[in-house]
């Protein structure tokens, strides 16, 4: 019980600091509303395509989804499940990703990026209060009321999200989550390494997929991946013969590590690494041959050293490679 409070205390806290982050930093309400409207298809409902951003458009995608589940889960009465979800959402989705890749173009001094970010923000804290209202009453009401919205109703008794389905997002491609998978492959890349958040690697991009989403979200993969400069080829040429490797469906980023580490403190730090391997192989593989520890051992501890054997020889193979 007691980390169940913690929880809920922890997302009562990042909710709060999500909200006055936007509230602070957003464009004036009413020059959000008319751009709302200003970006709207007359016959369609949709918003145009070229008028948002490849993560606008993945992120109403993924609240559009998130509406129609946790509708499904109330209807269903699964009050658990729904909350799960638009904790999910909030937290990961909206705040931890969303909210940092558009960090740049919210303090942009161009003034259509900043009123594309701040709709976006606004219409997705929005909705994904409401959905969170019936769990959170208070918090959401207070909040909302500072958001900007077209029929000023309190959050009470407004209207219960629908899906819209308002923008073009290809999920069975989804290239920001292949670019999410990336950023992640990147910090742990550099954490393993210890290459200091102060200094920035090139990235190279080579496909032909994706050019030009890429080029849009070049300036958060550059203040997410710690890149120094982007660069976007249809072919592998002139690419550093030490630059790392990353592969996703449709597309390699190459990361040169010239600069970025200490090449004899590396190899160094890789041999001993390597030593410290072999060392626990050899133990392992020392008591799983031990007659005395393999009969009379329970079979839980027996399963664990097998575990470790094979997540030691799988590091060492990475190691080596």
């Amino acid at each position: 019980m007691p980390e169940k409070l913690d929880q809920a205390s922890n997302f009562a806290n990042k909710i709060w600091n999500a909200a006055r982050f936007i509230i602070m930093n957003m464009a004036p309400k009413e020059e959000i509303l008319a751009f709302g409207k200003a970006i709207k298809e007359e016959q369609t409902g949709k918003y145009k395509t070229e008028a948002l951003k490849i993560e606008d458009r993945w992120i109403l995608n993924k609240l559009d989804n998130l509406i129609k589940t946790v509708t499904r889960n109330l209807e269903e009465y699964d009050l658990g499940i729904a909350l799960d979800n638009i904790y999910s959402f909030i937290w990961n989705e909206f705040c931890d990703w969303y909210i940092e890749m558009v960090k740049t173009r919210l303090y942009s001094e161009n003034k259509q990026e900043k009123l594309q970010v701040s709709f976006v923000l606004n219409y997705v804290f929005g909705d994904s209060l409401k959905l969170l209202h019936p769990f959170m009453p208070f918090v959401t009401s207070e909040i909302y009321a500072e958001l900007a919205n077209y029929n000023d109703k309190e959050l009470m008794v407004s209207s219960w999200p629908k899906i819209k389905e308002r923008v073009e997002y290809d999920e069975t491609n989804d290239i920001i989550e292949k670019l999410k998978e990336m950023i992640v492959e990147i910090r742990n890349i550099r954490a393993s390494k210890n290459i200091h958040p102060s200094k920035k690697a090139d990235l190279i991009f080579v496909t032909t997929k994706y050019k030009e989403e890429i080029e849009q979200a070049k300036e958060f993969l550059l203040k997410l991946g710690f890149g120094k400069t982007l660069k976007v080829q249809d072919e592998k040429q002139e690419i550093p013969e030490d630059a790392i490797q990353i592969i996703t469906d449709g597309m390699e980023l190459y990361m040169p590590l010239e600069g970025l580490i200490d090449k004899e403190e590396e190899q160094k730090r890789i041999k001993e690494e390597k030593e410290k391997l072999h060392q626990e192989i050899a133990r392992c593989e020392k008591m799983l041959s031990n007659p005395g520890f393999v009969n009379k051992a329970p079979q839980a501890k027996i399963d664990e050293e097998k575990a470790k054997l094979e997540k030691y020889k799988a590091m060492l193979e990475k190691i080596e490679k």
